[in-house]
């Protein structure tokens, strides 16, 4: 008879947990307001997007690169793709890599540093706008 007592007692909510449930599943169902926040996120996105695709896409082509420079010295990839001397183009190709990776977050810094100036001002009015009402 406790267990069941207790049982009971686990799924009955109080007042205040029921209305947020229900306040979770209303606005699901609600339509959404576009405010001037909103706008600013989607220019924080807008800045930052084209920044770290570049970064992830080179940074994982450099990684690839890398990687298969240490392939034509560790195995015999070489000598199926016919070439004689793998220890020095497999370090030239690796090389090649690493420079790829070095370099990645310095190009990032650039790209993201140019399109902040780029929308800089439109952002700073926006999130003044924001601020003062």
């Amino acid at each position: 008879m406790d267990s069941q007592k207790r049982k009971k007692e686990v799924f009955t909510m109080n007042k205040n947990d029921q209305n947020f449930l229900i306040q979770k599943i209303r606005t699901q169902y609600t339509e959404k307001e576009h405010t001037d926040l909103d706008e600013l996120k989607k220019l924080d996105k807008k800045v930052k997007r084209p920044a770290t695709v570049f970064a992830y896409v080179f940074g994982i082509l450099g990684a690839i690169v890398m990687g298969s420079g240490m392939s034509l010295v560790m195995t015999d990839l070489a000598a199926t793709l016919g070439l004689t001397a793998p220890m020095t183009s497999g370090i030239a190709i690796g090389v090649i890599g690493m420079v790829m990776v070095l370099v990645n977050y310095p190009i990032y810094k650039g790209i993201l540093g140019s399109r902040r100036k780029k929308y800089a001002d439109e952002i700073i009015a926006l999130s003044d706008k924001i601020m003062n009402k």
